[in-house]
């Protein structure tokens, strides 16, 4: 049982969330799947100092930088195809929406990085599950809407990133961080995680949840 993980970069301002990334390859690792971690091999759209919020005159890579989160056991995720995985799950941090896309600057009229739109279309199209945590349901909301398809999706009660999903053709689901929106049709489960939650425990249990779920997707028994 091989599961994707997607990261886009460390930290949560400029990369991915690290205690989203990090509980996801926990759960996952505690049902017995084999976690497979990935990133684009890209300059991050810029780096933030996590210590004053400040940008920083510095350039960084989303692939070195995610390193961080997987310990060096990662994939350059131009290696990686739909068909090497039984399931996706993408963790939130602005770097869903600032590195795997431009969602974070250009909101429904967002572009998804070519590699990111290829990995989840070959997930859709095998009807394999996919995760989407936190901001991450925004890029999912866009790659349906480009293959013609509508989800229910959820970032929780965020107004603005709400209605940028619905104009994206999705349907939204207000969801409490401990809980998931689960859309059937589409084999797709998104969490708010840090959209609402105001401590590590209050994420975790959405996250789990969403694991859970996608897990049961595949059938998969520890």
């Amino acid at each position: 049982m091989k599961v994707g993980v997607l990261l886009s970069g460390c930290g949560v301002s400029d990369g991915s969330e690290v205690h989203e990334s990090v509980l996801t390859m926990l759960f996952l690792d505690r049902l017995g799947a084999e976690t497979v971690l990935m990133a684009p091999n890209i300059d991050q759209m810029h780096v933030i100092n996590h210590y004053t919020g400040q940008e920083m005159d510095e350039y960084r890579n989303v692939l070195v930088e995610s390193a961080r989160i997987a310990r060096g056991n990662i994939k350059d995720m131009a290696e990686i195809r739909g068909e090497d995985l039984n399931a996706l799950i993408i963790p939130g941090g602005l770097g869903a929406s600032k590195n795997l896309s431009d969602f974070a600057m250009s909101g429904p009229e967002c572009s998804v990085n070519p590699d990111v739109y290829r990995i989840v279309v070959e997930m859709i199209l095998a009807k394999k599950p996919i995760g989407a945590i936190c901001i991450a349901p925004a890029i999912m909301a866009k790659i349906l809407a480009e293959q013609s398809l509508s989800g229910k999706l959820t970032v929780g009660n965020d107004k603005t990133t709400s209605e940028d999903i619905v104009a994206m053709g999705s349907k939204h689901q207000n969801c409490s961080s401990e809980e998931i929106a689960i859309d059937n049709e589409n084999k797709i489960v998104t969490t708010p995680a840090y959209m609402n939650a105001e401590s590590i425990s209050e994420a975790a249990k959405g996250i789990e949840k969403l694991v859970d779920q996608i897990m049961s997707m595949v059938k998969w028994k520890k």
